[in-house]
């Protein structure tokens, strides 16, 4: 592969992020700009890697042996060079080695999408960009839900995906994009 190709990574874009448990969610077209991005990786013949959370919290509907540790359909079908599977927010973190495998392709790019925004989106952001990787994020292709912190602090998922967008860009993390920028 050319030194200049760049890999889409899909996270977390899994049947288990529908239960209702993890509350309100933002960007309603989250999938279908994940949808348009795998279309063009396709049709361009660029490298995609699939990202499960496979979560090792026995109530958890992405718990591996539950349905909603599935893969949407619309990603399970869609053609792809790698899967990865983790247990921790970081894509990185996971196995097979990530790293390894794109080094190995002289990948240097890549552009993440996925599931949630401010938390496996944006961790394998930094620890991408902490690699030495060129990271792209198409905010309008992630998604995430309400968030609860300390003393009753409430972040709404919009919020959570601005400061998202702020911490990666604004840290130098990594770029953030549109879908039609991208396709």
């Amino acid at each position: 592969m050319a030194e200049d190709e760049t890999a889409l990574i899909v996270i977390d874009v899994q049947q288990g992020f529908d239960d209702p448990r993890w509350g309100p969610r933002n960007a309603p077209g989250a999938e279908a700009n994940i949808e348009r991005l795998l279309t063009a990786w396709a049709d361009a013949s660029r490298p995609v890697v699939l990202v499960r959370h496979d979560s090792v919290e026995n109530a958890s509907p992405l718990r591996p042996g539950q349905p909603g540790n599935d893969l949407r359909p619309f990603v399970a079908g869609a053609a792809h060079e790698l899967l990865v599977t983790k247990h921790v927010n970081s894509a990185f973190h996971g196995e097979p080695d990530l790293e390894g495998w794109l080094r190995a392709r002289g990948i240097r790019r890549i552009v993440l999408c996925g599931v949630q925004t401010n938390q496996c989106v944006e961790t394998t952001a930094r620890v991408g960009g902490n690699l030495g990787f060129d990271v792209t994020v198409a905010l309008d292709a992630t998604h995430t839900f309400d968030l609860e912190g300390p003393a009753g602090m409430r972040l709404t998922a919009d919020e959570l995906a601005t400061a998202t967008a702020v911490n990666l860009q604004g840290g130098g993390f990594a770029r953030i994009a549109a879908t039609d920028d991208l396709v």
